[in-house]
């Protein structure tokens, strides 16, 4: 009887201790790594959806702009390769932690901004073309996209501080050399020289 006690007793005991430690453990941020990395990828895939979006309005913009300006060839012919070679570029989770890979899609990308900036100026030029509906229609939505690409850009660039922030300081410190050692850290969005440098106003 006192044997039968004392195992249920001892029991309970292994129990509340199980239940003790996990406690202890979710205290002390061992869920930290993986809740920071998930965030991190979510907010990476609400980057590349709106880079998406860009993508695919350019051909109807393209398509527009060249009934009006035809002699703006290589022009057209810019923003098209610079869409197709952004396109191109491998993304996937990995992307993110492998500072190449990653700027290589950033220079892509940068490549495709300043393209269709240019395209976008070429109207300037051309009266008819500024007033033709369907490119005021795409201007206005990838004008609205960009917007979305910057958000989207800083919110990805906010919670990726955060999980590297979480891989570098105690008592993330512990738990990514022991329980997460295939946590790395990842890459994030660079302004490159030419975007920092004050554009000249002339009067």
């Amino acid at each position: 009887m006192l044997g039968r006690e004392a195992s249920n007793l001892s029991r309970r005991f292994a129990l509340a201790l199980v239940v003790l430690s996990s406690l202890s453990l979710a205290g002390c941020g061992v869920n930290n790594i993986p809740t920071e990395e998930e965030r991190a990828k979510a907010a990476w895939s609400e980057v590349l959806n709106q880079y998406q979006r860009r993508a695919d309005l350019i051909p109807n913009l393209v398509e527009t702009v060249k009934g009006y300006a035809q002699q703006e060839k290589d022009v057209l012919t810019q923003v098209t390769e610079a869409r197709a070679k952004a396109t191109s570029i491998r993304v996937d989770a990995s992307t993110v932690t492998d500072p190449a890979q990653f700027k290589q899609f950033q220079d892509a990308q940068s490549q495709l901004s300043g393209a269709l900036g240019r395209l976008i100026a070429v109207a300037e030029a051309y009266p008819d073309l500024k007033s033709n509906q369907n490119f005021l229609a795409l201007q206005s939505q990838i004008e609205g996209t960009e917007n979305r690409i910057s958000v989207a850009r800083r919110d990805y660039i906010e919670a990726v501080r955060v999980y590297n922030t979480e891989l570098r300081t105690f008592p993330g410190v512990l738990w990514a050399s022991t329980v997460y050692r295939s946590a790395k850290p990842m890459e994030t969005f660079t302004i490159s020289e030419q975007q920092m440098q004050v554009p000249k106003v002339k009067f």
